[in-house]
Parts: structure tokens; C-alpha cells; sequence
């Protein structure tokens, strides 16, 4: 979309949301269009596009016709908009409510659905109906990015086209190519499961996304009815949990004290296979999912080899080639693009004319609720730079009713870097919700339902009343959708550590770091807790390292108040959500290359810049504070990611993933 049919289609809305009548089509083809050159047919195609695009923004372009002689006349057709149905009703939130719908759209914070939550919250601020409200310490849970499949999945089962991908079958061993109709999609025993109708086998099936082997590719063409009043929840709440199995692995002596901590007591059974190799040990480790081990242990390359089952060897011995053969490959060409100067490279996918379309329905009845904000305060808001915000600005100013005077266009001055808006053309009130943006805040605040502080009060349900009625019947496709648990597992930690925040107090931790493989003792001083699904993290000052730190709870062996405050210097960091790391200037910058399936790892590391590459793949310049563990990142994902600059890195991780592979050659 240009930004000439960008301010086409503003015009087109204004013009049919400002009559009563409706206007015929030839109407609208001179006074909106100002088209004399096109055919009937060419002209009547790009209308029909252009109402199909209105339609994907929210408002339904009604068609009037008169009752008599030539009603079904294109030429006596006229086409208007309701001023009231399409747009969101009022909701008054409570600053309690406030709380609960902020966390719950910060839990899509780099996940799919995230610019749906943003987008939702922003149109309640434009209403009005969202005031500002402070986070409660230790309460700030987010979802785990699921990778490119589910951001595919999603956008295919809202516009309910079928998929297909290769699968590796669970019961065969085997990969298979899948045509499906995807209906649901939700999280069950920590893992994620699309449930679909497969249409070879003419039936209801469950597919874990960890099990899919290709990228997704989204049938646009066609279409399919999901069945009525369908809930991913229900459906996946039949589902049983995979048995307790027995792996046996053997490990380098004195190395992955984590594993070790989770094998069996006593000597490993010796699976058909000789003893374990000179200075490494046997171990009997319990699992239920073959490729959520095969994907840790692959990631431990040269540390460790898989013994059985043998589905298990086969699994990690398929990611560490795939891992080897993209990292054999040859190398694109490296190039960014330019940055102006005083502007800031923008991580994450590229933006299209929709965004900007969609941003600018936003914007006006955003700038009618707050009137005067300073310019770059309102890009902050949208997340935008000055320089975007102006010339959504100045496309808005030269739309209006067709033909009109001065007075009839939107009038927004910002020339004294405030930005007021005197004339809106009923485009005062925020669009609907969408599905994705309906589903961003209901599924989230189900979510939340796993945190029992906020379970129990009665915000939480209140504010999910209100939401679905503002929702309606895109609301009701929230059932589609279903997010994991957020509880985390160790809640004695987590009340430590929060009351050690609320008090001010400084604690003493010990703990595990799985890179050093060594556990420490240490002074902290606790700031805030967030998650990502379950894995809770504190995010602490270290006397040690003297400077922030982040700390999973699963890794804290032992913590307890030192009886000392915290100290004057400790601050958590700047923004929330809070990153994983906290960039420094001695960080090392590392260009990764990612494949389509693994783009998503662009947004859920913080990448700096981002290029695209041909077949949907991407560069990514992210920091590291580490890269000892870059090897294991690279044999973890699988072929999906490798690293390219700097060189010595890149050859780190390539020996480690020929050293990995070496311990299964036969």
C-alpha cells in the first residue's frame, strides 16, 4: 500500500462515514477517486478492494439500495459507513482493572500478538477509559515467545486459511507433510499444541509446534469453517501427559552438574551398549518429551551424547546436522541499512503502509483525548520516531470530505512542537477491537488467572466482563486461544525475594550458573521479579559482579536476608520489561543469520538491527555480555541459527557442532 492509497482510503472513510444517504459509486469515483482514465471494470475492481480493505480495518461499508424499479442497479447502489457500529464502546476501567489489563498486554511483550496488545491498550487510551497505573512489585509475568510457526498459526486461524508443514510424527518417528485446518492453538504440560482438522485423515488432530520441521506455509487462496462455539481450553484439557521415561546419557566427568541433579540415584542401565567412554559418567536422566531433551542436550554439543532411546539419539543427532550443515553454508552478503543520522536502527520486522494506515486511525481520537501533548512525547506513545509521526501528520491534514472547504479537512497543528487537533471528522472514536487485539487482552488476562494475588481479588474478573462485551463477537473468538501456566513452581523463592523488595532488604543467594557450570555464593540487592511463562527471574544488583544481574528462581539454591539494607546505588533498570541482559560497553556485537523458522529470535534477544533476506529470512546484530555460551545457542536451535561475524565466534561454534556430531559416528 502506497502512502497515495493510504490517504485514499482515509479520504474514502471520512467521505462514506459523513453521509446519511449514502453516495453512488460514480460519486465517489469523482469527487474521492478523481478517476477519468481507468475502465469501469479496472475502477470497480480497486473500489472493491479498497471496501475489502476498509472492512479489515473495522468498518463495515454498508450498501443502500432503493425498493423498486432498478434496485439492483449498480449505477443506484450508495455506499455509507455507520457512525456508531463499528466503533469500540466506552469501558471505565477502575485504576485496579488498569493494573490487571496492563499486565496482561505486557505478557505478549515479544511474543506473537504482542503489537495486538499494544495496539489494543492504545485504543482504550484513546478512549479515555485506561488511566495510568503502577505495577505491583514481583507481579510482572510475561509469555515466551513461541517462534515464527506461531505468529504463521495465529494469523491463518483468525483468517481461517488452512497450513500445511512437515511434522515429525510422535508414534512413527517419522516426517511427514501435513495439510490442516487450524482451529486452535494452546499451551498444555508446558508445550504448545495447534489443534486442527487434518484433511488426509479426514479428522481432529493435536500437533506440538516443538515437532514441526519446516516453516508453515499458509494456503491464502482457500478457505474453512472452524466448528461452532469451538475452546482450544476444553479440547486440550483431554489431553494426558506424557509418561515418565528413562534416557541414559553419558557426560563429561565433573560437567552439567544441572543434569546430574535431575538423574536417577544409582548406576545408569547400560541400554545395549558398551561402557561410557574415559572420563565420562553414566546417567539415567527422566524425561516425557523425546525432542525437549534431544533439544538440551544437543545444546551441551561435545559435554554430552545420548545413549538411548533410540528416537532420542536420532533427534539430537538431526539437530546438531542441521545446526552443522547452516553453519557450513555459504555466507550472504552483510549489510544493514543506513541509519540517519540523529535516528536509531529499529529491531524487529519491517513496517508496512497497513501499520501506518492502522497507527493513523489511532492516532486521531488519541490526539482528541490529549490535546497539547509534545510531539515527541506522542511518538513515544506509538512507538515511532519523529520523523514517522510527522508524516502521518501531514497526511492526515490533507484529508477530508471530497471537495470540501478548509473547514472540512482534519486540522492538526503542531507547530510549536505541541500537537492539537481541532477538526476530527468523526474519527474521534477508536476502531473495534480486531480479533488479534480481542484475543491479545482475554487470552492474557486468562492467564493471569495462574497468579493467585491476582486470582483472588475481583478485579481480574471484572475487568474480563467488561472487555468481552466491548470485544463482542470478536471477543468470542478469544476461545481460540490459550496461553501457559505463569505460576511458578518454586513459590517459596519468589515470596523471598518479594519481600525482600517491598522491604528494602539486601539477601544472600546461592547460586548455579549452568555457563560456568559452578555454583556462588552472593550478595544481592533484589529490584524486581518478571517471568517468561513459569521461569520466574530476579532481576538483583551483584556486589560480585558489581552491577545488575539477572537470576532464574530454579537456579537459586539457597536464599536468605543478610539483616542489611539495600544499597543507595541499586536501581533497576530504565525500562519495562526488563531485558535478559543489561548492555554494557565491553558487550561483544554478533551478526547471526536466522532462517524463517527462526526470525523470531530477532525480537526475543533484543536485536539491535535487523536485514532481510530472500526466503523470509533475516540478519540480526544483537549484544552479548557473554559469548561463551554462543555454541550451545547455535546447536540448540538447530539449523534455524548460526553465526556469522565476528569470524572467530563463528569458527567456536562451528568446531563445537563437528566435535557434538563426532560422538555418534558409528
Amino acid at each position: 500500500m502506497s502512502a497515495s492509497r493510504t490517504e485514499r482510503l482515509l479520504n474514502l472513510l471520512i467521505a462514506l462515514l459523513n453521509t446519511t444517504y449514502g453516495l453512488r459509486r460514480s460519486e465517489l469515483r469523482a469527487k474521492v477517486y478523481h478517476d477519468t482514465t481507468s475502465t469501469d471494470v479496472a475502477f470497480g475492481r480497486m473500489f472493491e478492494r479498497d471496501k475489502g480493505e476498509l472492512r479489515r480495518f473495522g468498518f463495515d461499508v454498508e450498501t443502500v439500495t432503493d425498493k423498486g424499479w432498478g434496485s439492483d442497479d449498480p449505477a443506484t447502489t450508495r455506499y455509507r459507513i455507520g457512525k456508531d457500529s463499528n466503533r469500540l464502546p466506552d469501558v471505565s476501567l477502575t485504576p485496579a482493572e488498569c493494573t490487571v489489563l496492563i499486565l496482561a498486554a505486557q505478557l505478549w511483550e515479544h511474543a506473537a500478538l504482542g503489537s495486538a496488545a499494544v495496539n489494543a491498550v492504545r485504543k482504550l487510551q484513546a478512549s479515555g477509559g485506561l488511566a495510568d497505573a503502577e505495577l505491583p512489585a514481583g507481579v510482572q509475568p510475561r509469555i515466551r515467545p513461541a517462534g515464527q510457526a506461531f505468529e504463521d498459526l495465529v494469523a491463518a486461524m483468525h483468517a481461517q486459511h488452512p497450513v500445511s508443514f512437515r511434522y515429525l510424527a510422535g508414534s512413527t518417528g517419522r516426517e511427514e507433510e501435513r495439510l490442516v485446518e487450524p482451529w486452535g492453538l494452546g499451551s498444555r504440560f508446558g508445550q504448545w499444541y495447534l489443534v486442527a482438522h487434518d484433511r488426509a485423515r479426514g479428522d481432529k488432530r493435536f500437533f506440538r509446534l516443538s515437532r514441526l520441521t519446516s516453516a508453515v506455509t499458509v494456503l491464502a487462496k482457500e478457505r474453512f469453517t472452524p466448528p461452532a462455539d469451538f475452546n482450544v481450553r476444553a479440547e486440550l484439557a483431554g489431553l494426558a501427559e506424557l509418561p515418565v521415561r528413562t534416557a541414559v546419557v553419558d557426560v563429561q566427568s565433573g560437567r552439567l552438574r544441572g543434569l546430574r541433579k535431575r538423574a536417577l540415584a544409582g548406576p545408569a542401565a547400560d541400554a545395549g551398549a558398551g561402557p561410557p567412554a574415559t572420563g565420562r559418567d553414566r546417567l539415567s536422566v527422566p524425561f516425557r518429551d523425546v525432542e525437549t531433551l534431544a533439544e538440551e542436550l544437543a545444546s551441551y554439543g561435545p559435554r554430552a551424547v545420548a545413549v538411548s532411546p533410540p528416537e532420542l539419539v536420532t533427534s539430537v543427532r538431526r539437530r546438531l546436522a542441521a545446526a552443522a550443515d547452516f553453519a557450513a553454508a555459504p555466507v550472504p552478503p552483510i549489510a544493514f541499512p543506513a541509519v540517519s543520522p540523529g535516528g536509531a536502527p529499529r529491531p524487529g520486522r519491517k513496517r508496512t503502509s497497513e501499520d501506518q494506515l492502522s497507527r493513523m486511525l489511532q492516532l486521531v481520537p488519541f490526539l482528541v483525548h490529549n490535546q497539547g501533548l509534545h510531539i515527541s512525547e506522542v511518538a513515544q506513545k506509538f512507538g515511532i520516531t519523529r520523523k514517522e509521526l510527522e508524516a502521518d501528520l501531514r497526511i492526515l491534514i490533507c484529508s477530508g470530505l471530497p471537495e470540501g472547504y478548509p473547514d472540512d479537512l482534519l486540522d492538526i497543528q503542531w507547530d510549536d512542537d505541541h500537537v492539537t487537533i481541532t477538526e476530527h471528522l468523526d474519527l474521534n472514536r477508536p476502531v473495534r477491537f480486531t480479533v488479534e487485539e480481542a484475543c491479545a487482552l482475554l487470552t492474557g488476562l486468562e492467564t493471569l488467572n495462574g497468579l493467585p494475588e491476582l486470582a483472588e481479588g475481583s478485579a481480574l474478573e471484572s475487568v474480563t466482563l467488561k472487555l468481552m462485551a466491548a470485544a463482542g463477537e470478536e471477543g468470542l473468538k478469544a476461545a481460540a486461544l490459550s496461553g501457559p501456566e505463569v505460576g511458578p513452581e518454586n513459590s517459596a523463592t519468589l515470596e523471598t525475594a518479594r519481600g525482600a523488595i517491598r522491604a528494602g532488604a539486601q539477601l544472600r543467594m546461592r547460586y548455579f550458573s549452568p555457563l560456568r557450570d559452578a555454583v556462588s555464593e552472593r550478595n544481592i540487592d533484589p529490584l524486581r521479579l518478571y517471568s517468561l511463562d513459569n521461569t520466574w527471574y530476579l532481576e538483583a544488583y551483584c556486589h560480585s559482579a558489581q552491577g545488575l544481574r539477572n537470576f532464574r528462581l530454579d537456579r537459586i539454591e539457597a536464599l536468605e536476608t543478610t539483616g542489611q539494607p539495600v544499597s543507595e546505588t541499586a536501581a533497576p533498570g530504565s525500562s519495562f520489561p526488563v531485558k535478559l541482559f543489561t548492555p554494557n560497553d565491553d558487550d561483544t556485537v554478533v551478526v547471526v543469520e536466522l532462517t524463517r523458522r527462526g526470525v523470531g529470535l530477532a525480537d526475543e534477544y533484543y536485536a539491535e538491527r535487523t536485514a532481510e533476506l530472500p526466503g523470509g529470512g533475516l540478519l540480526a546484530e544483537i549484544r552479548f555480555g557473554s559469548t561463551d555460551w554462543l555454541p550451545m545457542f547455535v546447536a540448540q536451535h538447530g539449523g534455524t541459527a548460526r553465526i556469522l561475524q565476528p569470524d572467530e565466534l563463528a569458527k567456536a561454534s562451528r568446531e563445537w557442532l563437528a566435535a557434538a556430531l563426532a560422538q555418534y559416528e558409528d
